[in-house]
């Protein structure tokens, strides 16, 4: 059969991708359905779930194909997938940096899927691309940054991490030449996300100071300027410092203000990893606890930690716009059409090209909720962390130093037997018997459990279940 004999045969076929109105209703009454029950029952569901289903097997998941029952599909969804792990959506996620998918981010998720607008280019949608650019200004703003500054909304840090690293890397110009005699700083709290951009960048061929920190960990600026001193002293060539604006690991916030300016002085890139601390920016305390990183280079933040919104959304703000243009853009034949007088597009900006329009499940929970209860829900996190920092250590824990924002290490010594071990027993029995969620670091072989408060459904009754818990599990184990 020829081409236009197989085109006829599929045309007799007559079938389509696109569902009737009715089917749609029918589509969006279920999914509403399911998301009112999934909803009504989150405050009772267990955050944390360790039991899965090793026996079944991936090729599971495709049994679903090919069914009319969409009900059908949503009961696999909720048996297999909902029901097992970690409950990211949960209020008792105090283990990790939390997030919380906020409802109005899933419905710009929604509308941006149903239109598929292409925001990679301002050419193919200026509404889109226009409406991240104010979004990237808004955020530039809370830091700090004065105009030339320039960015883009990102799958999250990691890639927002790789952006700043490559156009430190391509400001500073690191090549072939030069690379095993240039030097990077950082602490033992930078993120892996930041090792991976060094390696993905190939910087991984410098040379890699990790500095001392003080009882906060915190870098040491001392320590750091005297090693960028002896490295020049010895022909090396530093470049690139690396500081947190609250660390995954413990919270912790390096001395901004003075890094950037022993970087200025030196004449290296400071980038500030403010993944998770960086929308405290929208807080008076917070605004003080991170002092100075208007100063830096380059700087990352995460909506979906201090924003609240779904996983996979990130920001990366270069102060010098003009730096990250010349780091990320690359002409294109069959993209001639898109050159003209358009805003800067994301794709000159980074390393995508197809992306998706991410500008609306930012934009739209802004709009609806303002800007003030993001920073009311924000002060009330910083609150509550010192609330269990207090609290934990009148029930007799040892803790880490008090919380720079809203994460809080905490164990307990017991008088005999290993301290580690009685930790790692009594992170499990929490993790199988109470309703909420916390999750452990090792500093130094020192074996530690990690409360992260920052899901906007976290309020001080899930600290206090926390707490209650903790103190039964103290009591049975003395009385055993």
């Amino acid at each position: 059969m020829d081409e236009q004999g197989i085109l006829k045969k599929l045309d007799e076929l007559n079938f389509t991708f696109e569902p009737s109105e009715q089917e749609r209703k029918h589509y969006l009454s279920q999914i509403e359905s399911y998301t009112s029950k999934f909803y009504d029952a989150l405050p009772n569901l267990p955050t944390y779930s360790p039991t899965g289903y090793s026996t079944e097997s991936e090729d599971d998941f495709l049994k679903v194909e090919n069914t009319d029952d969409f009900n059908g599909i949503l009961t696999y969804i909720n048996e297999r997938i909902d029901a097992h792990g970690l409950q990211p959506a949960s209020g008792g996620h105090l283990g990790y940096i939390p997030g919380g998918g906020l409802y109005e981010a899933a419905l710009g998720d929604y509308l941006a899927s149903v239109s598929n607008q292409y925001s990679g280019v301002s050419y193919a949608s200026p509404g889109a691309v226009r409406l991240e650019n104010s979004l990237i200004q808004w955020v530039g703003k809370i830091v700090g940054y004065t105009l030339g500054f320039a960015g883009n909304l990102t799958s999250g840090g990691s890639i927002a991490n790789l952006i700043a690293i490559n156009t430190a890397k391509h400001s500073k110009q690191i090549n072939s030449q030069n690379v095993r005699k240039s030097v990077i700083y950082t602490t033992q709290q930078t993120h892996h996300s930041l090792l991976k951009a060094i390696k993905l960048t190939g910087l991984d061929e410098c040379v890699v100071r990790v500095i001392a920190m003080d009882e906060t960990f915190s870098m040491l600026t001392n320590a750091f300027e005297k090693t960028v001193v002896e490295d020049l002293q010895n022909g090396l060539n530093p470049f690139l410092v690396i500081s947190n604006a609250g660390s995954t690991d413990v919270g912790a916030v390096d001395p901004l203000e003075d890094i950037s300016n022993i970087a200025q002085k030196h004449g290296l890139w400071h980038h500030v990893d403010a993944a998770y601390g960086g929308f405290f920016m929208l807080t008076e305390a917070g605004r003080k606890t991170l002092k100075g990183i208007e100063k830096a280079d380059s700087i990352i933040l995460d909506p979906h930690k201090g924003l609240f919104l779904s996983y996979g959304s990130g920001v990366v703000l270069v102060k010098d716009g003009l730096k990250l243009k010349n780091a990320f853009s690359q002409e294109a034949n069959y993209m001639q059409d898109t050159v003209g007088e358009y805003d800067w597009s994301p794709a000159d900006l980074s390393p995508e090209l197809s992306r998706p329009f991410r500008g609306l499940r930012m934009w739209i929970p802004l709009k609806i909720h303002g800007v003030a209860k993001f920073s009311q829900c924000l002060d009330e996190k910083l609150l509550l962390a010192n609330y269990f920092y207090v609290k934990i250590k009148a029930l007799g824990f040892e803790t880490g130093p008090q919380p720079a924002l809203s994460v809080v290490l905490f164990r307990y010594v017991p008088s005999d037997g290993e301290a580690n071990d009685f930790n790692k027993a009594a992170v499990a029995n929490i993790h199988h018997s109470c309703k909420v969620f916390i999750s452990t670091t090792s500093i130094d072989n020192v074996f530690w459990l990690r409360v992260a408060i920052l899901s906007f459904r976290t309020k001080r009754k899930e600290v206090d279940v926390l707490l209650g818990h903790l103190k039964d599990y103290l009591a049975g184990v003395k009385v055993k």
